[in-house]
């Protein structure tokens, strides 16, 4: 008896300190991103991506993360209407090539349990180029609606937007580009 005890602690041990990683698939009803962009040194311009899919494979033990986000770019809403053709237009997005945007992350750096850092990669228009997140806000708890465990993330970080192949009226409409991020993920059923 007491070596079956002895035997089951040591393998609850082991099979904790080896604890698979979780997964949690994206709410595109609770996730959005966004971007703010400088307009003729006059003005941030803004607009917003919806319908996000993606997943988080998050290993709270061993402070491990990966971040898998598609953005489809057809969602582009600047609430003006022949502005947002234009942005989808070959000028800017060029939506019918290229309908989606990803971001792929295998490094999370984590700081008091929590993501602090998403470095990962970013496809758009055909081009990836490294892209750094910094989480602004970060909780994971069961949603109050539905009981699930889910994260909630924020998170902010800049590109060029010429580096991708987006070059339409620089430098008037600027170079840098400031991205945000805010999304809800239940964990996987």
């Amino acid at each position: 008896m007491k070596k079956t005890l002895l035997a089951s602690l040591i393998l609850s041990a082991v099979s904790a300190a080896y604890a698979a990683p979780l997964k949690y698939e994206i709410d595109p009803t609770h996730t959005t991103a966004s971007y703010e962009v400088n307009h003729l040194g006059m003005s941030l311009q803004s607009g917003t991506f919806s319908q996000i899919k993606g997943n988080l494979l998050v290993d709270e033990a061993a402070k491990t993360a990966k971040v898998d986000v598609t953005i489809p770019t057809a969602t582009l809403n600047s609430h003006l209407a022949k502005r947002d053709e234009h942005l989808k237009s070959a000028d800017f997005f060029d939506v019918a090539k290229y309908p989606a945007m990803r971001f792929v992350s295998d490094k999370v750096i984590f700081t008091n349990g929590k993501p602090s850092v998403i470095d990962g990669k970013l496809t758009l228009l055909g081009v990836t180029k490294p892209v750094m997140l910094k989480v602004r806000f970060a909780a994971k708890q069961a949603n109050p609606m539905s009981g699930v465990e889910t994260w909630g993330v924020n998170a902010t970080g800049q590109l060029k937007r010429s580096e991708f192949g987006m070059k339409t009226y620089l430098p008037g409409i600027a170079d840098e580009v400031k991205l945000d991020i805010a999304l809800e993920a239940p964990k996987a059923q």
